[in-house]
């Protein structure tokens, strides 16, 4: 890529596109394009191919995907497979009818076997099958580094899929019903500590700025409290789903990408199908830490960064998901890239983005 290169980045308000468009102005990168949800919708396959047409793009980073954790990939099963299907078939097409020199797809490392090897390489792709819990998200993020990898070997095309593991920071989702275990943990523990402090000017900005399921700041102290009893808030007391057992990698936002700038000024396809003989599969690239913890002692370090002292309650009955999931990110680091932000710096980080956040409107 050149510096004054036409670059897309698709999703570029999210926690993923956001990052990924900070990163390119950092570095110089000054003719980027992005379109909000309203201005482009994605799934809409005759809109995209006029914004392909009248905007040629050269670079395109699709970061755009309908995301969330186990309540929501339980509860919204067709969604998350039919709107992330559309999204990914019209972008990729239109990049290739287009003449996109270059695409990068970012999937999940969701899309691995529920008892894959540990740690994960690229290899063990449909080995055996999914984890249930999210097995359409996961079979729509295998299309779309299917139809990259076979864009590329019936085209010439140039699209890359990159599978990052389990992400958080700036410009997450909080949403209680929807967001993935760290930042919805964040939102609950901040919440709980100042309900174990009846601070409720805390808890009304906070309900102020990311309503609950309709209920904002203003409502009654009772609406407010029921709400976060269905959540798991109490007095004194949090319940977080499952045992505490799994184990799960995490990756700052900036940290991947990073990562994902610099496989499109330095890799190709055409690198990562090398030896690979007649059968040319498996080429995309994990982005992760190659390290774990448990979700017990993430939840513990989340106390211990937000003050919280009441209970924690694991429920049991509520679905673990995969046991564990760590990804070997060898491949990634053999092209000369490696994570630099901690677990422990980054949920630092996000708590006090957060409250930065809050302080906007309190």
């Amino acid at each position: 890529m050149e510096k004054r290169s036409k670059i897309y980045v698709a999703g570029h308000r999210g926690l993923v596109g956001s990052a990924i468009w900070r990163n390119l102005g950092s570095k110089g990168y000054a003719n980027l394009v992005g379109r909000t949800h309203a201005e482009l919708d994605l799934t809409d396959q005759q809109a995209v191919e006029k914004f392909f047409r009248k905007e040629q793009p050269e670079y395109v980073f699709l970061a755009a995907a309908y995301v969330g954790g186990i309540m929501a990939n339980s509860r919204y099963r067709a969604d998350f497979i039919w709107r992330n299907l559309q999204i990914q078939n019209n972008v990729i097409a239109s990049a290739r009818r287009y003449g996109v020199k270059k695409l990068l797809f970012l999937g999940s490392t969701c899309i691995y076997p529920r008892e894959a090897p540990q740690p994960m390489p690229e290899e063990c792709l449909l080995a055996s099958p999914l984890e249930y819990t999210n097995e359409p998200y996961a079979i729509a993020k295998i299309a779309g580094l299917k139809m990259c990898e076979s864009f590329n070997l019936q085209y010439g095309t140039n699209f890359i899929a990159v599978m990052p593991t389990n992400l958080y920071g700036p410009e997450d989702n909080f949403d209680l019903e929807t967001s993935h275990v760290l930042p919805a943990l964040v939102r609950k523990m901040h919440l709980a500590k100042a309900l174990a402090e009846s601070n409720w000017g805390v808890i009304r900005a906070d309900f102020a700025r990311r309503p609950v399921e309709g209920v904002g700041g203003d409502a009654s102290e009772a609406e407010i409290r029921g709400k976060l009893e269905k959540y798991g808030i109490a007095q004194g007391r949090m319940t977080v789903w499952g045992t505490g057992k799994p184990l799960r990698e995490f990756l700052w936002s900036e940290d991947m990408a990073d990562a994902c700038v610099y496989i499109m000024e330095r890799v190709d396809f055409k690198d990562l199908a090398a030896g690979k003989g007649s059968e040319i599969r498996n080429c995309h690239l994990n982005i992760g830490t190659g390290t774990e913890l448990t979700i017990a002692d993430l939840v513990r370090r989340i106390a211990d960064t937000v003050g919280y002292r009441g209970e924690i309650v694991f429920d049991a009955s509520k679905p673990d998901g995969t046991m564990r999931k760590l990804t070997d990110p060898s491949r990634l680091h053999a092209l000369g890239w490696r994570h630099k932000v901690s677990i422990e710096e980054g949920i630092d980080r996000l708590y006090r983005w957060y409250l930065g956040k809050q302080a906007d409107i309190s």
